[in-house]
């Protein structure tokens, strides 16, 4: 075989070339992907069950001759992970009767189609050279063929719950005068397959010594011969190490500590000087306040320290309440179900070959902790005075639903029409909006009642006045943009490193596993913005504002901006994805993340707010 240049696909800027003379893939370029073809979504008989557990089970036990049943599962661009289509859209060996593979809601949310194949797999039995079964390629079928070998197309199988990888066929590129451009169909697969005991521990598929049938376009009439083997190898138990180690994927997420640990000295470092310096200033204030009114005099409008003389204000509350509530209620849900991801994770319940397993636990998640977003949000409106509750239910259970739905309407359309298999079937969307509907909104609802029944009284340690208090014009770094930069900045700029991987992981071919720093940089965000929402709202109540309300739920809340902003960002420098169905989804459920990172972010910043300017005026000698 003739040398070839390999360039390893690998993120946008970090590719590298090798030489080799023996490999299983060829050069990767970047091209449109688009795979030709009916809406084959809309005719499909998917017979699937649609489990809402969400934990993976063990591997099967096999005999020596036992059937292993492989499936085939979908076929895509490989820079675009979430644009996949059925395998058996191409022209490939098929049953005459496709069968399906009962699948997990989290498997459907995955874009998963298993269907079975004509491979035939025994337990530790070694095959060579056998006929999947013999095809004769049209003109169209070659050239759908050679289109989607150009734009990288990859398949995935799945043999006992372990996914393997492949791609479709090899470009080779030589010389420059005169150009040669070869693309060729790999027809021969060996499957490497790890065994220990009676189980399964690894699978891998691989061309080595295996000659392409080359395609050219326009050429009809091929005949190609599929052939495949399959051999067993003896291997100790599962490592995941050893897994990553043979991955399919580029190997580019690795243990990142250096950049944590860095990270986290930054934010000791910020979150001392806050609490140091906002302490020392206030320590100052209860000194010069409490001795003021000691001495009778009522001169407190002196020094930029005027916080005591809103005291009659500052617990006034804002307009759009039951909005306030809502944002409230959703960004307790969220930062309960987050908590809830994560220990989960930390318990070792999502295992790395589970498809769709964290899919399935934020649905459920979601559906169960709906009664902590309607008992937050009418709770806190009750004691606010506020009388139209019901509605307050209604608008905390459809603050996110609302524009989670509009976004899945949009991309799930795009994925119909392109006959992608991460267009969700009927069935499954029946299930989800089922789930809620009879779990969901009732669990609101009751959360929202119980939440009324034991709202109580506001507590404020301030009476409030009728008419309200003019507020002095505030200088240009007090404004509420100005707010929104800085802590929307800093807490971004805590969980920027981790971000990146979190979005190789979402958006990329990783396995994310490292949830013990996920822990720790959640920690430090909700940490920093809690500080930062302090420090804002002391600074804007020293010049005399008291409008902090809304103003502490956007400072902190803005932290979504700059993710989103991160998102653009790593969609046209991090990666290589293109096309319609891939920037669709990207985007749209990018613009959720950042929805989502605001609601809970804003949540914990009001509180943090609420939190202290209720201290610092209970710590103050009042009439």
């Amino acid at each position: 075989m003739s040398r070839i240049r390999i360039e390893v696909p690998t993120q946008r800027g970090v590719g590298r070339g090798l030489e080799e003379s023996d490999r299983e893939t060829g050069v990767f370029h970047r091209g449109r992907r688009h795979l030709p073809g009916p809406c084959w979504m809309t005719t499909m008989s998917l017979h699937c069950v649609l489990i809402l557990g969400f934990f993976s089970g063990g591997t099967l036990g096999y005999k020596q001759g036992d059937n292993v049943t492989l499936y085939v599962n979908k076929v895509g661009p490989y820079h675009n992970p979430q644009e996949t289509y059925h395998y058996y859209t191409l022209p490939v060996c098929r049953p005459d009767k496709v069968h399906h593979k009962s699948l997990s809601l989290g498997e459907v949310l995955d874009g998963d189609r298993m269907a079975e194949s004509l491979y035939h797999i025994r337990f530790r039995e070694n095959v060579e050279m056998k006929t999947l079964c013999e095809l004769t390629l049209s003109e169209e079928q070659v050239d759908q063929l050679h289109k989607a070998i150009e734009e990288l197309y990859y398949f995935e199988f799945v043999l006992d719950k372990i996914p393997i990888w492949g791609f479709l066929g090899y470009i080779e590129e030589s010389g420059f005068l005169p150009h040669s451009h070869k693309v060729g169909l790999w027809t021969h697969l060996d499957f490497n397959i790890d065994y220990n005991g009676d189980s399964i521990t690894l699978a891998s598929v691989s061309v080595k010594d295996v000659k392409p049938v080359p395609l050219e376009e326009g050429s009809g009439g091929l005949k190609v011969t599929h052939t495949y083997s399959v051999r067993w190898f003896d291997s100790l138990p599962l490592n995941p190490e050893h897994v990553r180690s043979n991955s399919f994927f580029p190997k580019t997420l690795e243990i990142h500590w250096l950049s944590i640990i860095n990270s986290l000295v930054l934010v000791v470092l910020l979150l001392g000087f806050v609490i140091i310096i906002l302490m020392r200033v206030l320590r100052n204030d209860f000194a010069r306040y409490n001795a003021t009114e000691e001495a009778g005099c009522d001169d407190l409008d002196q020094g930029d320290n005027g916080w005591k003389i809103i005291h009659t204000d500052v617990f006034r509350f804002p307009p759009y309440k039951s909005l306030l509530c809502a944002i409230l209620g959703v960004g307790a849900q969220f930062l309960t179900l987050g908590t809830g991801i994560i220990v989960m994770a930390l318990m070792g319940m999502f295992k790395v070959h589970h498809h769709g397993a964290i899919n399935s636990a934020a649905i459920v998640l979601y559906a169960l902790t709906s009664c902590v977003s309607g008992y937050v949000s009418c709770r806190f409106y009750t004691q606010m005075n506020g009388k139209r509750w019901v509605w307050n239910i209604v608008l905390a259970s459809s603050l996110f639903s609302a524009p989670l739905f509009l976004t899945w309407s949009v991309v799930n359309s795009i994925h119909w029409c392109s006959g992608s298999t991460q267009a969700l079937p009927a069935t499954t969307v029946l299930l989800l909006l089922g789930a809620w509907v009879l779990v969901g909104f009732p669990l609101t609802v009751i959360g929202g009642i119980v939440g009324k029944n034991r709202a109580g009284g506001f507590q404020a340690p301030c009476r409030t006045r009728n008419i309200r208090r003019q507020i002095p014009t505030q200088p240009w770094y007090k404004h509420t943009v100005v707010h929104m930069a800085i802590g929307g900045f800093l807490p971004f700029s805590a969980i920027s490193v981790e971000l990146y991987y979190i979005f190789t992981t979402v958006w990329g071919r990783e396995h994310y596993t490292l949830y013990g720093i996920l822990l720790c940089v959640f920690v430090i965000l909700l940490s920093v913005g809690a500080c930062i929402s302090v420090a804002l709202t002391y600074f804007l109540l020293s010049g005399e504002d008291y409008r902090w309300w809304w103003r502490s739920v956007l400072s902190t809340g803005s932290t979504g901006l700059f993710i989103f902003v991160y998102s653009i960002f790593y969609y046209t420098n991090r990666s290589s994805m293109s096309g319609l169905v891939q920037s669709t989804e990207f985007f749209g459920y990018s613009l959720l993340t950042a929805l989502v990172f605001s609601l809970m972010l804003g949540s914990v910043s009001f509180w943090a707010s609420l939190a202290f300017i209720r201290y610092i005026y209970r710590s103050l000698k009042m009439d």
